[in-house]
């Protein structure tokens, strides 16, 4: 089966992420698209597995099969548990739905280790610019202050929320370079303190729930090896083919 194929007819949950799903988008911002698909069972009883993941079919998509993207959710992976709790959902089925259900029990106190590795990578680059050019990448720099802010409130809270909502301005003058770069990194090492000390008291566990995640994914793939065989539904459409993206698109992400 064509990695397309699997995206096109396997498709479990898809949604809007970047900019738009994080409050920030401007004018010229691209629609980035992420989703989830479960490659059928029989697959996997071949040489050949389905990929873990796959780009496209259109432009700015990139999906995961579910059983990848339940890896790295375990693992606190900061793009992978945002994607799960993007506020533009643009299509679920049953399974999807019920993934969805999910979300909570991705999350732990892992997260703090994760954010902020990925965090101090990202600041690392942008120390590098400021040496190299003078000033760092503006953008990588906004995205960089909405992630640390994330993850504090992920750890003060318990709850994952990416739109950024009144830090949406301030952001943006850091986007277009009106912050100057000792604030930005007075502001950074300011939230990275802020998150430190959230863990100590954070209502979050200490793990994720394993167990609860493997759970569903062991049902999602025996009733996927009930289905007719996926070699012959290559050639039926599938959600992405009936209209449900563009209907729900032009409701979510039109509101930006």
């Amino acid at each position: 089966m064509h990695p397309e194929t699997l995206v096109r007819d396997h498709t479990i949950y898809a949604c809007v992420m970047g900019s738009r799903a994080f409050g920030l988008a401007t004018d010229g911002s691209d629609t980035d698209r992420r989703g989830v698909f479960l490659a059928p069972t029989p697959l996997f009883w071949r040489f050949d597995k389905p990929p873990t993941h796959v780009e496209g079919p259109q432009e700015e998509q990139f999906s995961w099969e579910l059983e990848r993207f339940c890896e790295l959710a375990l693992r606190a992976n900061p793009n992978i548990l945002e994607c799960l709790h993007s506020p533009f959902v643009e299509y679920t089925d049953d399974t999807g739905r019920e993934f969805l259900t999910l979300r909570e029990a991705f999350l732990s106190r892992q997260a703090h280790e994760t954010f902020t590795r990925y965090a101090l990578g990202q600041r690392k680059k942008l120390e590098a610019d400021v040496r190299a050019h003078g000033a760092p990448r503006w953008k990588h720099a906004m995205h960089l202050l909405r992630l640390l802010a994330s993850a504090r409130d992920l750890l003060r809270t318990g709850r994952l929320t990416i739109d950024v909502g009144d830090e949406r301005e301030p952001l943006l003058a850091v986007k277009r370079g009106e912050v100057p770069w000792p604030e930005v990194e007075s502001r950074m090492t300011r939230l990275a303190s802020e998150a430190e000390r959230a863990l100590r008291h954070s209502p979050l566990p200490a793990e994720p729930d394993r167990r609860r995640v493997e759970d569903f994914l062991m049902r999602a793939r025996r009733a996927s090896a009930l289905q007719p065989d996926p070699r012959a539904s290559a050639l039926q459409p599938g959600p992405y083919d009936e209209g449900v993206q563009g209907v729900v698109h032009a409701r979510s992400v039109g509101q930006r």
